[in-house]
């Protein structure tokens, strides 16, 4: 009886290293495919295998750094602006707390408030563009803060 017993448990000692080994095995397959998978997704650049040789059999990579020559197209200018005025100020979602606030307010304080509120809002504008070093953009972000409280309805 003493000899079975350490032959049943070499037994399941056995079995217990081969689900180990086929899992070691598994896992070094898994990571090899993984390895192989990124380093050809490496070496073609994700680009489809009729971009890689082309006509001229060169890498798409080099092909799409060269620059792109494109035609001079300019805006044209009209000259009615872009911006509008109270009176003509489009419904936005905060259109009816601003109508609220001129019927609680009054129109002249309402009118006072908005003015403190954006000269408050230009000057913001303004120190960010200094910390920022782009104060050269300090018109474009104010004229573009203007029209987005023109569509959110704050000047109507």
């Amino acid at each position: 009886l003493q000899q079975k017993e350490p032959q049943r448990e070499t037994t399941i000692g056995t079995s217990k290293k081969n689900i180990i080994s086929n899992s070691t095995f598994t896992m070094k397959t898994c990571l090899f495919s993984l390895i192989a998978a990124i380093i050809i997704a490496t070496v073609s650049g994700f680009a489809s295998p009729a971009a890689l040789g082309g006509v001229t059999g060169g890498s798409a990579f080099v092909v799409s750094q060269r620059p792109q020559q494109q035609p001079a197209v300019r805006p044209v200018r009209t000259n009615k602006s872009h911006l509008q005025m109270g009176s003509q100020a489009k419904f936005g979602i905060f259109s009816p707390a601003v109508y609220g606030a001129k019927i609680v307010l009054g129109k002249d304080k309402l009118n006072k408030v908005r003015g403190k509120a954006i000269s408050l809002h230009s000057q913001a504008i303004g120190d960010f563009c200094i910390w920022a070093g782009a104060y050269h953009l300090r018109t474009r972000l104010i004229k573009k803060a203007k029209v987005n409280g023109d569509t959110l309805g704050f000047l109507v």
